[in-house]
């Protein structure tokens, strides 16, 4: 995982409705980048939902919501409509983000060891600095872990 302290990587990705969304969009702003492996999988629905349950008290201190996961923009928008998502998501289809942010790699699942994003979210704030980084993600309880 990356250090708090550091400067967070710069990112440019494409969200669900085709537009860029570059970490430079968030100066001045606390950001909450979220990294999850899979569209409507129950794990990443529970943290999504979490997270749009708590969105207006996320704004209200001042910090944007950003989910990154490597499925596509068209996956993205049915996401985000059938569980009314308030927040965009990136499409990191090439990895690029994912890896930048070390998201992706070697994980246990059942026993076997495999490749993938790794369930990890950062807090960066208004100066684009690392403030906070969870790697080990309560998907249901995901707020309590942020705002702790």
């Amino acid at each position: 995982m990356l250090q708090i302290g550091t400067k967070a990587p710069y990112f440019e990705g494409v969200d669900e409705n085709g537009n860029t969304v570059k970490l430079s969009d968030f100066a001045g702003k606390k950001l909450v980048l979220y990294f999850y492996p899979k569209d409507s999988t129950p794990g990443c629905t529970a943290e999504a939902c979490d997270l749009r349950d708590n969105y207006q008290r996320f704004l209200a201190m001042g910090y944007e919501v950003i989910g990154v996961s490597r499925d596509s923009a068209a996956s993205h928008q049915r996401f985000i409509a059938k569980y009314e998502l308030p927040f965009h998501l990136i499409a990191d289809t090439d990895l690029t983000i994912l890896k930048a942010y070390e998201a992706w790699g070697e994980k246990k699942m059942y026993g076997k060891v495999t490749e993938g994003t790794l369930r990890t979210t950062y807090v960066v704030d208004e100066k684009g600095v690392i403030i906070d980084a969870i790697g080990k993600v309560d998907t249901k309880n995901h707020t309590a872990q942020l705002l702790k």
